[in-house]
């Protein structure tokens, strides 16, 4: 099976770990320099950055998942509230002028994961 996995800043392995260990994310492997999460079949992979800005952020990732309103639902009882500016913050999901379902997740780093219905 060929994959990807995203590669992502962190300013904090801890409070990165805690913030998605709240969305259903598991750590499979970490050390001072790397960092994994996973979600079933979702993989997210994280390094330090600690003089990380997140208002200038261009970090981005797409979760492609079955079940959108699922992960939607699990980030909304995490409390991640959903507005539009600051971090972390949830942008519910509409329909897409090409047609797709697609929401938003910004992480406490302002890395932008765009949440893509199958």
């Amino acid at each position: 099976m060929d994959r990807a996995t995203p590669n992502l800043p962190s300013r904090d392995f801890d409070v990165t770990s805690h913030f998605f260990a709240a969305l259903g994310f598991a750590e499979t492997w970490r050390d001072s320099g790397w960092m994994i999460l996973r979600r079933g079949d979702l993989q997210l992979e994280f390094f330090p950055f600690a003089d990380l800005n997140p208002a200038a952020s261009s970090f981005g990732s797409c979760l492609r998942v079955d079940d959108l309103d699922g992960l939607y639902a699990a980030c909304q009882s995490a409390g991640v509230p959903e507005k539009r500016t600051g971090w972390p913050r949830l942008h519910p999901p509409r329909v897409e002028d090409w047609g797709g379902r697609v929401g938003a997740l910004i992480d406490p780093d302002g890395t932008l994961f765009r949440l893509v219905q199958n």
